[in-house]
């Protein structure tokens, strides 16, 4: 168990927040803390490679709020935004009644859905109240707000300087996803 708990958040335009989470979260997992991994705007069907092995991890409780999304043209349909903003908020509901099990909590692009305004900071506020003090939070995504990181105990920006994207290199199976 931690001796204090605190509160980080990975964001920026450069990769590597959610590597830096599954890191932590396998690092925690191996000293033996309990650890919930939420994904939010990551829907079930996607083929994503941090699954797999999160799944099998001890100590790790993988929980990925399933909604249809696609960062290219979800934001402009008024009807998915008003359904994710509902399945989030729900999603923290449910969170927060468990929050005790739990040593290490990550919230997985959740910072987005703050930028974005997908989900209510109040939500947040409400779960970092019901934590008990040795419970860890760390919050990945891009566009983290003034407000979030004066919340924060650490923040830390992955910044771009180069990305094999800009080249026209696609997203690679087992690197990117």
């Amino acid at each position: 168990m931690l001796t204090k708990g605190l509160v980080q958040i990975y964001t920026g335009d450069g990769k590597g927040k959610t590597t830096a989470a599954i890191g932590l979260a396998v690092r925690a997992a191996g000293q033996d803390l309990r650890v919930l991994f939420c994904q939010f705007l990551k829907p079930e069907n996607l083929d994503l490679g941090e699954r797999n092995i999160l799944e099998t991890i001890p100590n790790i409780t993988l929980r990925i709020i399933d909604h249809p999304w696609d960062m290219r043209s979800s934001l402009k349909d008024p009807i998915i935004v008003e359904q994710t903003r509902n399945i989030i908020h729900k999603a923290f509901a449910t969170i927060a009644a468990e929050i005790k099990r739990y040593d290490l909590i990550i919230l997985d692009e959740i910072v987005f859905c703050f930028s974005q305004r997908l989900a209510d900071i109040e939500d947040l506020r409400r779960l970092f109240m019901q934590r008990g003090p040795n419970t860890e939070i760390v919050l990945t995504g891009r566009g983290a707000t003034e407000e979030l990181i004066a919340m924060a105990d650490l923040v830390t920006e992955m910044k771009a300087a180069k990305h094999p994207f800009d080249s026209g290199t696609p997203a690679r199976r087992g690197i990117e996803y």
